[in-house]
């Protein structure tokens, strides 16, 4: 009987939708039901995103202020820090982050609280629908028994599944209502209401056999990226030891209209999956025994790519007779990826570290972000300079990480005395000027 008035609810579109952390997956997902005709309460801890969501203002690049303020101001999402809210919601998504600890095994502290603060505020009657990258198991094993605790039964009371996010900041050819959704629950009905709750916001719904199967699909699906992109990055290297132009040699390989498939190397990998995956996967092979070799190399390739750039500028600057101590180098870009504001694990970062080690005096320019925030690795208090004339000509090195198509590059190679270009963009605008090195 509880089953079937939440199934009515939910495709009655009468069902309250609630979402747990209002970061790049939450937010979007949440204002999507907001659009299917759904309430909604989204819940998060930082109260500084409550306060701008009530104020109708979005701290996202990828979600308009005005989307924001229509919602709220039509009475349809309310925004919250008090988890007693999340009773009045039918269907609970939790976007919360899933890091790596220090020593590159799953953290899932984040989920855990989730999980706790939720328990509390569970009903009969509801579905809970985990969307952060867990390893597979992680629903069934971790969520499953702390939202029981109390008292109410998975299967009977309330139901639990399984749907990776699948989001792609600053890609607006596949929005959220564009991307296939996989869900898999704990129980077959579970895997019904989950995929009825889709429905309404994407344009399809893969529904798989269990959790653990649309688990082990998010990481497969990163992990399949992580190794083509560690492949890519170690051929790089190998280019510029044979003096050739790796940007160039891929693109040769991709005229063959079958068997291959274009992956471009760059200074690391960011955001939230690529640089995490394939340690959730590797962590879980190994708790079944089995030692994924491939998969590990690939991330200790991608994550070595940082040092690689620095040792390139090293070279650069050894041979203008200049050393990474006491340099002026400006770092162009720091966001995780072209065109977007999302610094979650962004390799820049990485780079600014090494090089503050090695005494060089670092400043950045990045339209995206102004400042740079505190995180769990880095501190550096930094603030985006202007990319004036004048303070391209002051530093010893530019170093292009993350290549926003807004900054005038033409500039940059003309005034600059030395840029090292990570992306290839000197390649894509033409310019083949001494000044420019690759890495």
């Amino acid at each position: 009987m509880v089953y079937e008035e939440l199934r009515a609810k939910i495709e009655s579109r009468s069902a309250r939708a609630g979402v747990i952390g209002l970061g790049y997956v939450g937010l979007p997902l949440a204002l999507a039901y907001v659009d299917a005709g759904y309430e909604v309460v989204g819940y998060d801890v930082d109260p500084a995103k409550i306060e701008e969501l009530r104020a109708g203002r979005s701290y996202l690049g990828d979600v308009a202020s005005a989307r924001v303020a229509a919602a709220v101001e039509a009475g349809r999402f309310e925004a919250t820090a008090d988890p007693a809210r999340l009773a009045a919601a039918d269907v609970v998504a939790i976007c919360v982050p899933t890091p790596l600890t220090p020593e590159n095994e799953p953290d899932l502290s984040f989920l855990e609280s989730t999980a706790e603060t939720l328990a509390s505020q569970l009903r009969p009657g509801q579905l809970v629908i985990v969307e952060s990258t867990v390893y597979p198991g992680a629903t069934r094993e971790v969520v499953l028994p702390l939202l029981e605790r109390g008292g109410l039964r998975a299967g009977a009371d309330f139901w639990l599944a399984f749907s990776p996010e699948r989001v792609d900041p600053g890609n607006p050819a596949y929005p959220l209502a564009e991307i296939p959704t996989v869900v898999g629950g704990t129980d077959d009905a579970a895997t019904e209401l989950a995929a009825a709750f889709y429905e309404p916001v994407v344009r399809e719904v893969v529904k798989v056999s269990s959790a653990e199967t649309a688990e082990m699909s998010k990481l497969l699906e990163n992990t399949y990226r992580a190794v083509n992109i560690a492949l890519v990055n170690e051929l790089k290297i190998i280019c510029d030891r044979l003096g050739l132009d790796v940007f160039e040699v891929i693109a040769a390989a991709a005229t063959k209209p079958y068997g291959f498939q274009e992956f471009r190397p760059g200074p690391g990998v960011g955001g939230h999956c690529i640089p995490l995956d394939p340690y959730y996967l590797a962590w879980r092979a190994k708790q079944v025994g089995h030692e994924s070799r491939f998969v590990e190399l690939a991330g200790r390739v991608n994550a070595a790519m940082p040092a690689y750039v620095v040792a390139r500028l090293r070279e650069a600057l050894t041979a203008r007779g200049r050393e990474v101590d006491g340099a002026q180098v400006l770092i162009l870009g720091v966001t995780y990826k072209a065109n977007v504001d999302d610094l979650r694990e962004a390799p820049a970062l990485a780079v600014i570290d090494l090089l503050l080690r090695e005494g060089a005096a670092v400043t950045y320019h990045d339209p995206y972000a102004p400042a740079l925030p505190k995180t769990r690795k880095y501190d550096f208090g930094l603030t985006s300079v202007p990319l004036a004339a004048e303070t391209l000509r002051a530093v010893d090195a530019v170093v292009i990480v993350s290549d926003h198509t807004s900054v005038d590059y033409d500039a940059v190679f003309r005034e600059a005395s030395l840029v090292v270009d990570t992306r290839g963009v000197a390649r894509r605008l033409g310019y083949a000027g001494d000044n420019v090195v690759t890495a």
